[in-house]
């Protein structure tokens, strides 16, 4: 089992199962939502995923039809991201878990838009877009 917080510590999530498709995305999108170089994202089911407190602080943005960003409203930390398209899963940034984690990274994705002052110095594979296989 894998347990998280936000950055103030009043949204606390568990994760009761595997962490899969862990990505570290250059997007524009990923790289404005965290202000960094990249997010490193992965995907849990959405059965295995719970808000073990402070559901009632969690606030949404939506920039593209049916997807939700799921962020504390109190100190900003994005907590989970949500896709109508695909509802069994739910999108982590792993910076929010306090666990250790067994899973790691599989690659570096839209690397054409990464930021010009990133090396990209992981000895991972790159893609222009989506990971080859990724629906």
């Amino acid at each position: 089992m894998y347990s998280g917080q936000c950055l103030c510590g009043e949204v606390k999530i568990e994760i009761r199962g595997a962490i899969t498709d862990i990505i570290h995305c250059h997007c524009s999108l990923c790289r404005k939502s965290s202000g960094t170089a990249y997010a490193t994202n992965g995907f849990v089911l959405s059965s295995e995923f719970s808000l073990v407190q402070g559901k009632e602080l969690l606030n949404t943005f939506s920039l593209k039809q049916g997807r939700q960003r799921h962020f504390c409203s109190r100190c900003g930390s994005p907590v989970y991201s949500s896709n109508a398209a695909d509802p069994n899963r739910i999108r982590i940034r792993l910076g929010i878990l306090d666990s250790a984690i067994a899973e790691r990274p599989v690659s570096h994705n839209f690397v054409s838009s990464k930021a010009n002052w990133e090396n990209l110095d992981a000895a991972l594979p790159r893609y222009d877009g989506h990971e080859p296989g990724r629906s």
